[in-house]
């Protein structure tokens, strides 16, 4: 499928061209000297690459999906409830201590995986939360549909924030000082508005806020000069390598699922990724795509966190994804692109 959609969106591609002029040719990916990693550049045309940046990717929307519902009432309780250490078991977590948003820090943990509220760390790495809700599936594996979905798992986790029930969540939200009120005035329709859906919800009101557009945007809404020449000649390659095939929409990323280890097996064979929530086998090693939002800021990478630098996890996705050995120049290229992707935020300060 992924194939069959890549195809179209080239044949898509050239045919909006031609209807401005001849359509150029599209130059093979790099050609490479395994003995030596360089690759000798055949880049496609700057004007075949910006508008499949167009297509393939696109700027950033202005607001997440589902918030239709969302009131500043709400997004505050999502706030405070966000940044709440009495709804873990040791009162030592909340969902600030593994996607930090203070600081200056994107969103994200800065370690290959989290410490939870008994001291045990988790198996995965923590992703960023900004931008996060434009995504099609929440966590790894993809078990959880939206944000809201997703809001619910850490609490109950027991490695995590390892409260045991819904209802002792609850019960702790209604003897805490201000929080009756609050969901009332979230919820004002609901006769009983402290409820586990709520805060869900309330949380990922929260997250819907965490929108961050970046210099990439600029450069598609028109401002051409926003872009450095390397990083154009990045985003060119990153469209012409297939990136784009996984890596897509505005996100880029987060929208589909992949293998890691496509052409060359991860070293990592213990966690079998999606296999766990459908038990398929076609599922085995294969997780969400993650998206490339803020990915220079959010090391260390991979669904484990095993891989420490920008630099690595560039030259291992040509490896084991591509079946390329990436030279310098092309991962150095390709980093410069990605900074483009950084982006801030609305300031956010603890309650």
């Amino acid at each position: 499928m992924g194939n069959r959609l890549f195809v179209g969106a080239v044949i898509l591609t050239f045919w909006l061209v031609s209807l401005c002029g001849p359509a150029p040719v599209l130059p093979a990916g790099p050609e490479q000297n395994r003995a030596s990693g360089q690759s000798r550049e055949k880049l496609m045309d700057w004007g075949t690459a910006l508008l499949s940046a167009r297509i393939f990717l696109g700027r950033l929307p202005e607001a997440m999906p589902g918030g239709e519902n969302d009131t500043p009432e709400r997004i505050a309780l999502g706030k405070r409830l966000y940044f709440e250490r009495n709804i873990s078991l040791n009162k030592n977590k909340s969902c600030n201590d593994c996607h930090f948003l203070t600081k200056g820090r994107a969103g994200a943990d800065s370690t290959p995986t989290s410490k939870g509220a008994t001291g045990v760390f988790g198996k995965r790495n923590s992703p960023t939360v900004i931008n996060a809700g434009f995504q099609s599936m929440q966590f790894w594996d993809g078990r959880a549909p939206d944000l809201a979905a997703q809001a619910k798992g850490p609490i109950l986790n027991p490695i995590e924030m390892a409260i045991r029930t819904p209802e002792d969540a609850l019960e702790l939200l209604r003897r805490t000082d201000g929080y009756p009120e609050a969901f009332r005035r979230a919820f004002p329709g609901d006769t009983d508005p402290i409820t586990y859906n709520n805060l869900a919800e309330a949380i990922a009101a929260f997250e819907r806020t965490l929108v961050a557009p970046g210099r990439f945007d600029r450069f598609l809404d028109g401002a051409r000069n926003t872009l450095s020449a390397q990083e154009k000649r990045g985003l060119t390659k990153f469209i012409q390598y297939r990136c784009v095939e996984c890596h897509t929409w505005a996100t880029v990323g987060g929208r589909l699922y992949q293998k890691l280890g496509k052409h060359h097996p991860y070293k990592n064979t213990e966690d079998v990724g999606r296999y766990e929530v459908t038990k398929k086998e076609e599922d085995r090693y294969v997780f969400k795509v993650p998206m490339l939002r803020n990915v220079t800021r959010t090391a260390p990478y991979f669904h484990d966190g095993q891989v420490a630098t920008l630099k690595e996890a560039v030259r291992l996705m040509g490896w084991l994804q591509l079946d390329q050995r990436l030279s310098s120049r092309d991962i150095s290229d390709l980093i410069a692109f990605l900074h483009t992707l950084e982006g801030n935020p609305p300031p956010v300060e603890k309650p």
